[in-house]
């Protein structure tokens, strides 16, 4: 068992009695253990922790670790929710309590308003096997939850296929300013074809697309070059 000394020296202290060594990155998967761990392992990994763990790739580095217990203390870098889970929306995730993929997105879907939700869940579905059915029968046993009903809303805007947050974030614009459902990815296919180019969503049989330019593409001179030589390819 290290010494006071040598965890103060050796270690970064995350929460309390929870220590990662100090050249560890403090990744969200990593926060979300720890977490999980300062819970006495009697907590459950939810949220955007529950997220990272299935391998999503939006979750943002300051996010704090979250996760369903019932000692609800407000603690620095903790967000900790004290709702009702059943047995069967747990499963273990690398030795840790997780809830399921589809308690996860039920739960982003609650917790969150849809602008945040929706780029969640899309990066989940992305990451995992995420069966929008599994997520109906849940929301049949939560009927009165809070939160359910905007919950509906944005589970109905969820597309695996959007390979950003603002991708997401724009298709839900697009469609809460009355446009029909947008196709993600679109491919632009050559005489032989084969796929040459991949449309961020539109209505292929309009010959319409809407993508978005992040701000790489005005920062990074290369990117920017490349863009110009695709959209004329287009």
């Amino acid at each position: 068992m290290a010494s006071h000394n040598q965890l103060r020296h050796r270690y970064s202290r995350v929460f309390r009695d929870v220590y990662v060594s100090k050249d560890t990155d403090l990744t969200p998967a990593v926060r979300a253990k720890a977490g999980w761990l300062w819970s006495r392992r009697r907590g459950v990994v939810a949220g955007f922790s529950a997220s990272a763990l299935y391998g999503s790739k939006w979750v943002d580095v300051a996010q704090p670790a979250e996760l369903i217990h019932d000692n609800r203390n407000r603690l620095p870098g903790l967000r900790i929710w004290g709702d009702h889970l059943q047995p069967d929306e747990v499963q273990i995730v690398d030795g840790v309590a997780v809830t399921t993929p589809a308690r996860t997105a039920l739960d982003l879907a609650c917790w969150h308003p849809t602008l945040t939700a929706v780029p969640a869940i899309d990066a989940l579905a992305r990451a995992c096997e995420l069966k929008i059915c599994d997520v109906d029968l849940l929301i049949q046993r939560y009927r009165g939850r809070r939160g359910i009903k905007r919950a509906r809303e944005s589970l109905d805007l969820v597309d695996a296929g959007a390979q950003s947050p603002r991708e997401s974030w724009l298709r839900v614009i697009l469609i809460q300013a009355g446009l029909p459902r947008p196709q993600a990815q679109i491919p632009v296919r050559d005489e032989f074809g084969n796929a040459i180019a991949y449309l961020d969503m539109g209505w292929e049989e309009l010959k319409v697309a809407v993508e978005y330019d992040g701000e790489q593409h005005r920062s990074d001179r290369s990117q920017f070059r490349w863009d110009l030589r695709r959209l004329e390819m287009l």
